[in-house]
């Protein structure tokens, strides 16, 4: 039997969760007090879209951040992918198209300028996801530790 999965907002009851997602996907385990602060507040700023893939039970098995700015070499409101993660045991089930489908449509009614993302150099599966999906490579970042 195929499960249903759900796209919806994240809510304050799926911190659990993400925080789970997001400590994974970053390979580390973050202050879970710091990380609840900034996700509440997140969840509450209108340029940051937080998404979940939810089964039937409404439990989390995806996570998508996005957050929106104004930037002074762009004519318009700039989104990019934050964090993107798909529970192990539902990755290749479209689970991550479906999730960017549903932010896709969330920026269509916002009418952002542009639409970015910014992946490891580790992570080859998650640059050609985002390679079929349409993005184009234009930029190199660099990062430093402060």
């Amino acid at each position: 039997m195929e499960q249903t999965i759900k796209i919806r907002g994240a809510a304050p009851d799926d911190l659990d969760n993400v925080f789970a997602f997001i400590s994974h996907l970053e390979e580390t385990t973050f202050d879970f007090k710091t990380f609840k602060e900034r996700f509440v507040l997140n969840l509450e700023n209108k340029h940051c879209i937080y998404l979940v893939a939810a089964n039937e039970y409404d439990e989390a098995i995806g996570f998508i951040s996005c957050k929106g700015q104004y930037l002074l070499h762009h004519e318009g409101l700039v989104f990019e992918i934050q964090e993107m993660y798909v529970a192990r045991n539902f990755r290749d089930k479209g689970i991550g198209k479906m999730m960017f489908a549903a932010l896709e449509e969330k920026l269509k009614v916002i009418g952002c300028a542009s639409f970015e993302v910014t992946t490891n150099v580790k992570r080859s599966d998650a640059r050609r996801f985002y390679t079929k999906l349409g993005f184009v490579q234009t930029h190199v970042k660099f990062v430093k530790g402060i």
